[in-house]
């Protein structure tokens, strides 16, 4: 039993873009789903698919380099952990790096970047950040 499936989706991409794999497979869950569909709204993968299998389907998450082979991904750290939740309003949805990163929110409308959380003016719990 795993008891949080957000650092382990986290840490499978900080593992494979490490090495530079062009995708990383995990067990698919709803909340890493919405998680990665966040990071390709912003631009840090290209995609994701479902690979249907029994007893259980896969998430492949294709991960994107730049033109010369650079990581897109330079960090991502969770930030809430299952002991310690950390919760900010939409007035505490700062910027990460001066704008080059990304928060990622668990929201009432759904999992947002901290930029779609502004406009929708909604906060939530904070999952984690990205630059």
């Amino acid at each position: 039993m795993m008891t949080d499936p957000i650092a382990d989706l986290l840490t499978r991409i900080r593992n494979a873009i490490h090495v530079e794999r062009p995708f990383v497979d995990m067990p698919i869950s709803k909340m890493k789903v919405r998680v990665v569909e966040a990071l390709a709204r912003e631009g840090f993968v290209w995609d994701h698919e479902i690979i249907e299998a029994s007893p259980v389907s896969t998430l492949r998450v294709n991960l994107k380099y730049g033109p010369n082979g650079e990581h897109v991904i330079q960090h991502i750290e969770r930030l809430s952990k299952p002991g310690c939740r950390v919760y900010v309003t939409v007035v505490d949805t700062m910027e990460v790096r001066q704008g080059l990163g990304i928060s990622v929110l668990s929201t009432s409308k759904g999992v947002l970047s901290n930029r779609e959380a502004r406009k929708e003016s909604v906060g939530g719990e904070l999952l984690c950040q990205v630059w």
